[in-house]
């Protein structure tokens, strides 16, 4: 579970994170990096689909300046996998929401 949120920092299950994270089921990614840093391509989610979740959360950081591509809505669509995108300060809170009735992997973008 997330504990915390705010610009550049987050709190998973009492660790602290200052970088862009994916919470997988079974761990987190705390070094993820992008292909470009505000959007988000197909290429950037391949340990995500490894994982097979029902829902992708992301957060498109503070004030949403990171974007998901088309093509990246299709080729999640294509997979089975619901697409979640918002603010990463409401991100958070639906990847709380969604833990333990789903499997669920977040994607969040912590700065801008």
């Amino acid at each position: 579970m997330i504990d915390f949120y705010d610009f550049g920092e987050i709190i998973i299950d009492g660790k602290h994170y200052t970088s862009d994270v994916i919470i997988f089921p079974d761990r987190i990614d705390a070094n993820w990096w992008r292909r470009e840093g505000h959007e988000l391509h197909p290429e950037d989610l391949m340990e995500v689909v490894k994982e097979k979740p029902a829902v992708l959360v992301v957060g498109t950081g503070k004030w949403g300046l990171m974007e998901v591509l088309p093509e990246t809505w299709d080729f999640l669509q294509s997979r089975g996998i619901r697409l979640i995108v918002e603010e990463t300060d409401d991100a958070w809170q639906t990847y709380n929401r969604l833990c333990g009735s789903e499997r669920v992997v977040a994607a969040l973008h912590l700065t801008c």
